[in-house]
């Protein structure tokens, strides 16, 4: 598989956070976040800034998901990655 344009086919990776008293947020503590750390799985051919297998930071309201070979996915825009790790 491999994404067009400005596009990016991104895998989430789950985080387990703690806060500065001591206490592991939940998944849903985790929902509240605005930014989500995944794994890009395949950049477009138009992008610039992130290539295939890099770690970043976006925008967890952005975007859409897709199923394909029975997992699912993320698609963002590259404009919507604010850090690369």
């Amino acid at each position: 598989m491999k994404a067009v344009g400005k596009y990016l086919i991104i895998e989430n990776i789950t985080e387990e956070l703690t806060s500065n008293s001591g206490l592991i947020m939940t998944g849903e503590d985790m929902g509240n976040l605005r930014y989500r750390k995944s794994k890009v799985v395949s950049a477009g051919t138009e992008v610039d800034c992130v290539k295939d297998g890099d770690t970043i930071y976006h925008d967890s309201r952005a975007g859409h998901k897709v199923k394909l070979d029975d997992k699912v996915y993320g698609v963002i825009l590259e404009r919507e990655v604010v850090i690369k790790m």
